[in-house]
C-alpha cells in the first residue's frame, strides 16, 4: 500500500471514529422554535408524538422562540427527518450549557417539563362543514390525534375521558350562528337545524336553546373539575352568553318559535360568566352579531394591511402558564377576523388575564383564566391565515402556512395541559 492511500484510509478511520465518539456524546435533540424552524406547526406534533412514545420533553421556555428538548433516540431522528421539522443533534455538556443559561436569574427563560400527551377532544357538530373550524386544521396537519364529540356525548358524561377541550365555531345561545337572514334556505342549515332539533327532544328539551345551556354548564363543571378549555370565534362570546341568559329567553320566533323577552338585557346574569361582564344581548335575529362584546368591523377602524396584535410578554420563572400560551418567534401577529374577531376590554372581567391585544381598537384579542382546578382559553377570530373567512371557501392549506405565528397560539394551548398534569403531581 503506497503512502497517499495509507494517509486515505488513515483519515477516513479517524473520521469514523470521531463520527461515533461524537454520536455517543450527541444525546439530546434540541427543536429550535426561532426563525430558523422551517417548520414550526410541525413540530409541535411531533413533540406530541414524543410523549405518546413514553418519552418525556422539555418546553425551554423563551429560548430561542420557545425550543423543545428531548433524549436523543434514532426513531425521534428517523420522525423529524420525515415530517420536515428542523432539529439540532447535540451532546449532554450543550445540553447543561443551555439549561445554565435559561437558570440564570436575569434571563427570562425557565424550563417546563412534559410529561403525558394529553387527550384532546373537539367539540364539533356531525354536519360540520369543511371551513369551519381551525383547529382541526391544524391538528390535522401537525399530526395530533384527537376524538370529535358534540352535545351527547356531553350530555352523556363523556367529557372527563379528556384533558384539552377545544369548543368548534359554535353558537351555544340556540340561534344557528344567527345565519337566518343569510343562509336559512340552504341544505346545509336545514340539516344543522334538525340535528340541534333532535339533539334536544332526546335529552327532553323542548328548545335548542335548553340544551346548549346544559352542554354549556357541563362543559363549565369540567373545566371547574380540572379540564383545559379552549375556545375561539362565537364559540367565546356565545359561551358566556348563554350563561348570563340562563334566566330568560333571547332567542327570536325564527329560532325556537316563539318571541324573545323584551326585557332581556335587564335580566342578564353575569355572574355566571366566565370572562364577561355588562354585555349587552343584541335581540334583532336578523343581526349576525350576538352582543356588544365584540368589536364590530366599524369600530376597529383597520383594515388587513393595518390588522395586527401584540403578544404580551410575561416572566417565564413567575408566571409559567401565560409564558407558556404565549410562546412565538413573533410578537406581532397579523390580525384575522371572524364572527367575533376582538373583545372589548371594558367588557371583560377584572380578574381576566389579557395575552394580547389591539391597543388601536381597545380589544383584547387572546384571553385566558383559571376556573376551579382547570382553566380557560379564548382566542378571538376565525383562521389566523385567512383575514376575512366567508361561509363555503375552502379551507386553508397550512402547507403554505408552516411557520404562521397565528396557528402557533392553537397549539401552544394544545401542550399546555402535558406540563399542567406534570406540575399537578408534584
Amino acid at each position: 500500500m503506497n503512502t497517499s492511500i495509507a494517509k486515505k484510509a488513515l483519515t477516513g478511520l479517524v473520521a469514523i471514529a470521531l463520527w461515533v465518539c461524537e454520536a455517543a456524546y450527541a444525546s439530546y435533540i434540541l427543536i429550535p422554535m426561532d426563525y430558523k424552524q422551517q417548520n414550526h406547526l410541525k413540530a409541535y406534533g411531533i413533540t406530541y408524538w414524543v410523549l405518546q412514545q413514553g418519552a418525556e420533553a422539555e418546553w425551554l421556555l423563551n429560548y430561542r422562540g420557545g425550543s423543545f428538548m428531548f433524549k436523543y433516540a434514532q426513531k425521534f431522528e428517523n420522525e423529524l427527518i420525515i415530517r420536515g421539522v428542523s432539529y439540532e443533534v447535540i451532546s449532554d455538556a450543550q445540553a447543561v450549557r443551555i439549561k445554565e443559561e435559561i437558570a440564570h436569574p436575569e434571563a427570562n427563560m425557565d424550563v417546563m417539563k412534559l410529561e403525558v400527551a394529553p387527550k384532546i377532544a373537539v367539540y364539533s357538530p356531525k354536519t360540520k362543514q369543511p371551513w369551519d373550524d381551525a383547529v382541526t386544521l391544524v391538528l390535522t396537519y401537525a399530526e395530533i390525534p384527537y376524538d370529535v364529540i358534540f352535545d351527547e356525548e356531553v350530555m352523556d358524561g363523556m367529557l372527563p375521558k379528556y384533558d384539552w377541550l377545544h369548543l368548534h365555531h359554535e353558537d351555544f345561545t340556540g340561534q344557528y350562528g344567527k345565519f337566518y337572514r343569510n343562509f336559512s334556505g340552504q341544505p346545509w342549515y336545514q340539516e344543522q337545524q334538525r340535528e340541534f332539533e333532535e339533539i334536544a327532544r332526546k335529552y327532553g328539551f323542548k328548545k335548542v336553546s335548553q340544551l346548549k345551556l346544559a352542554v354549556v354548564r357541563k362543559i363549565r363543571d369540567y373545566c371547574a373539575g380540572g379540564g383545559f378549555l379552549f375556545a375561539m370565534c362565537s364559540a367565546t362570546d356565545t359561551y358566556d352568553i348563554a350563561l348570563a341568559a340562563h334566566n330568560t329567553d333571547i332567542c327570536d320566533v325564527v329560532y325556537d318559535g316563539d318571541p324573545y323577552d323584551p326585557a332581556a338585557n335587564s335580566k342578564l346574569d353575569y355572574s355566571q360568566t366566565l370572562a364577561f361582564k355588562d354585555f349587552r344581548v343584541i335581540l334583532d335575529p336578523y343581526d349576525v352579531e350576538y352582543s356588544n362584546i365584540d368589536n364590530q368591523m366599524g369600530e376597529r377602524g383597520l383594515t388587513e394591511r393595518n390588522d395586527y396584535f401584540r403578544l404580551f410578554q410575561f416572566s417565564a420563572k413567575w408566571d409559567p402558564i401565560p409564558t407558556m400560551l404565549t410562546q412565538n418567534h413573533e410578537l406581532n401577529i397579523k390580525g384575522f377576523m371572524g364572527q367575533t374577531t376582538g373583545f372589548k376590554k371594558r367588557l371583560i372581567k377584572s380578574d381576566v388575564l389579557i395575552l394580547a391585544e389591539t391597543k388601536s381598537c381597545d380589544e383584547a384579542r387572546y384571553i385566558h383564566n383559571t376556573f376551579g382546578k382547570g382553566t380557560w382559553t379564548f382566542y378571538g377570530g376565525h383562521d389566523p391565515e385567512d383575514y376575512q373567512h366567508f361561509v363555503g371557501e375552502e379551507p386553508t392549506d397550512l402547507n403554505l402556512h408552516p411557520n404562521s405565528p397565528g396557528y402557533r397560539l392553537i397549539l401552544n394551548n394544545i401542550l399546555f395541559p402535558a406540563a399542567k398534569k406534570k406540575k399537578q403531581k408534584t
